[in-house]
């Protein structure tokens, strides 16, 4: 009994050593399901040897990915010999092994050679990025040393759910066929596998639809302007539709197979019924209004359930009394469903403005006829007329969750995003559901402090996107898994997309491949820093606002006002000013709350870690910090 104990006390020492070394040698996110480190390491010469299992076709496009990312993208060469050069085995299990089902893998390295073993190509491919990222950060960079040092290592991983996505809207801002192919690419990095475009909306329709060439035509352009969303003037007759794109069906085709050869499946979006500016201003006969409509510019959004006695000037909304509108939408989802292979197509539903519907005659007399007591309900039965067509090209419909508002039929799958409500509800009425609570998941929020970034609707700093967990509240076992929203109302070049993704999607892909008992913030913080130094060297631009200190205020007994500053990552020295001077790290180091003595009118904060400025220069106006007091 006592050398069991014994056998056991050493494994747990191991494997808690091995956890201590991970620090230190790898930086690995998503945090694979176990890891056991070793003490020595093996060295990668600049010729490699690549051996693929005979059950891997050497056609397969994995293999060229493989082959291409090792000789091209890092700039090894093909080894001409049989010699010692290191070898890297991928390698299809004939037995399977059930618990790291279809995309788990193992992953060995050592004296032999470095060993890649899965039960499907898609296991072996995220066992290759986990490789990716053992390699240390210097192997991106052309002029790295002729060695490359890996630790030895034995990785077993699998993930937690199995949708793990990222939805681009392409809609409001248009990105290129290439632009997206850069945005999977590096997805996958982070072993999300699910790329959700929103390629509809008031502001613009990206997808050709060859039966409706008017969509692409004119619903594809708008006029161009610079300047903040809802701050944009009018779009004048006469002005050239200079802005906007779409993607061809052969570009469709092109970026379906781009992402599946990274094992990525596309969910296409056509948002109906409402958020259909776009197809109205081709065929404004689909609307209840049926007046002249323009492609959105970016105008101020009145919404309906906030102001219901305003008539919007422009209505957006699909007309489900029009037997038209199904006809119309029957030919669009043909053409969806045979040109993107998943098996969900989402059809939007969100933000409905039901104004014009309030006041048309047809559809009260609809309401009448079908028993519809609200509108809520006239949503529901152009849902179920839409879930029908959907069904006939042998797709499933997926929705944000006001689908859900006048009663949804169980086959009908619900993304929810106002927080995790919609979600607790579906799943508790037996429908697949996807978390992307807003609160979590929406990356186009501002990110730290919200006087040093543009303001965008709300704040989700990356400590937040950390806490998610897509199964809280819910029936996990309708839970499909989850995916952070990338809106671009705000977004109008490629750089700003990604200062906007990253760091905060590895915050998510954490939440959707580990286990939360092997997830921590503080290791998740430490590998995203470590992280940073990678996209240093691959030009990848990224946020650093978790190093902006979070600012608060309240009122003390004699009313004095202080204010209460708090890291968000550990390690961090901070520093502030109240005389107007930009401070540095001479200046008072915070140690506790700060009163404001009534004549400063800003405070000034600034962070250091380990000597060096990582924040940027705060500058908090006393009128904003008189708003943060809490009550």
């Amino acid at each position: 009994m006592k050398h069991i104990l014994s056998l056991s006390f050493c494994l747990i020492l191991f494997v808690f050593i091995s956890n201590a070394q991970l620090d230190k040698k790898v930086n690995i996110i998503p945090e694979p399901s176990q890891i056991l480190m070793s003490n020595k390491s093996i060295f990668i010469e600049q010729q490699l040897e690549i051996n693929f299992s005979s059950n891997i076709s050497k056609e397969h496009d994995f293999k060229n990915y493989i082959e291409e990312y090792f000789f091209k993208s890092l700039a090894f060469k093909k080894s001409n010999s049989k010699s010692k050069q290191t070898k890297i085995n991928f390698t299809i299990l004939s037995n399977k092994i059930d618990s790291i089902g279809k995309e788990g893998y193992f992953l060995k390295i050592n004296k032999e050679g470095i060993f890649i073993e899965a039960n499907e190509l898609g296991g072996l491919f995220y066992g290759f990025q986990t490789f990716l990222q053992i390699l240390p950060n210097e192997i991106f960079n052309k002029n790295r040393t002729a060695k490359i040092e890996i630790p030895e290592c034995s990785i077993t991983d699998y993930p937690r759910f199995k949708w793990r996505g990222l939805m681009l809207d392409v809609a409001r801002h248009f990105f290129t066929k290439d632009q997206v192919k850069q945005f999977i690419d590096n997805m996958v990095k982070y072993k999300f596998n699910l790329l959700h475009l929103h390629l509809s909306d008031d502001e613009g329709w990206r997808v050709e639809i060859k039966s409706l060439p008017k969509l692409t035509e004119v619903g594809a352009w708008r006029p161009h302007r610079v300047g903040k969303w809802h701050n944009r003037t009018n779009a004048f007759s006469y002005e050239p539709k200079t802005y906007g794109g779409f993607y061809t069906q052969e570009d469709i085709k092109e970026l379906v197979k781009y992402a599946k050869d990274r094992f990525v499946d596309i969910l296409p979006e056509i948002d109906v019924p409402g958020h259909s500016t776009a197809l109205l201003a081709a065929y404004p006969f689909l609307s209840c209004s049926q007046g002249n409509i323009d492609v959105g510019i970016g105008a101020p959004f009145i919404s309906w359930e906030t102001y219901p006695f305003l008539v919007s000037s422009k209505d957006n909304s699909l007309n489900p009394n029009n037997p038209l509108v199904y006809e119309y939408l029957d030919k669009i989802f043909t053409e969806i469903a045979n040109l993107f292979p998943f098996e969900y197509i989402h059809i939007g539903g969100d933000e409905c403005i039901k104004n014009y519907w309030e006041n048309d005659k047809g559809i009260q007399e609809l309401m009448k006829k079908e028993n519809l007591k609200d509108l809520e309900m006239v949503q529901s039965y152009f849902t179920r007329k839409v879930l029908k067509i959907i069904q006939s090209k042998n797709k499933k419909l997926i929705g944000w969750d006001e689908i859900l508002d006048g009663g949804l039929d169980t086959n009908a799958a619900v993304m929810s995003w106002r927080g995790s409500k919609g979600g607790e509800k579906a799943s508790k009425e037996h429908h697949k559901v996807v978390m992307s609570p807003s609160e979590f998941c929406y990356l186009d929020y501002c990110q730290g402090e919200k006087t040093a970034e543009p303001f965008v609707y709300a704040g989700l700093r990356l400590s937040k996107c950390y806490e998610f967990n897509p199964v809280l509240g819910t029936d996990p076992n309708y839970v499909l898994g989850g995916q952070g929203n990338i809106w671009s109302e705000n977004i109008s070049n490629q750089r700003t997309l990604e200062y906007l993704v990253w760091p905060r999607s590895m915050a998510l892909a954490e939440k959707l491949w580990t286990k939360t008992e092997n997830t921590s913030w503080n290791n998740f913080t430490a590998k995203v820093e470590n992280h940073f130094h990678r996209f240093d060297i691959t030009q990848t631009r990224y946020s650093t606002a978790m190093y902006d200190p979070i600012i608060t205020t309240y009122r003390d007994a004699k009313n004095n006002l202080i204010a209460d500053i708090k890291p968000e990552v550990s390690g961090l020295k901070i520093y502030y000013s109240l005389d107007e001077s930009i401070p540095d790290n001479y200046y008072p180091p915070y140690t506790e709350p700060v009163l404001i003595p009534a004549d400063v009118a800003h405070l000034k904060v600034v962070a250091y870690k380990n000597g060096k400025l990582v924040s940027k220069l705060l500058v908090i106006p006393i009128e904003e910090l008189k708003k943060r007091v809490k009550k």
